[in-house]
């Protein structure tokens, strides 16, 4: 029974960091492409360049919170 409801906070615990990086990233891509599209001064044209920054920007901002969080145990 301990090991069931061990397993099961484990499995609700994975799927809640799982969740929270899903949206880190999005929100990373999300804050780099409203730059691009709304800084001053820059062409307000979202071109593949933007895009693909603003993907590698997701991926550093979920990089980023799994070292601020602890690291990836287990991933």
């Amino acid at each position: 029974m301990s090991e069931q409801k061990q397993d099961r906070r484990t499995e609700l615990r994975d799927g809640r960091q799982r969740r929270v990086r899903v949206g880190v990233f999005v929100g990373g891509v999300v804050v780099a492409l409203v730059f691009f599209g709304f800084f001053p001064g820059m062409p307000h044209v979202i071109d593949w360049g933007a895009i693909l920054v603003s993907l590698a920007v997701g991926a550093f901002a979920q990089w980023g919170w799994g070292v601020w969080r602890g690291g990836r145990r287990g991933s």
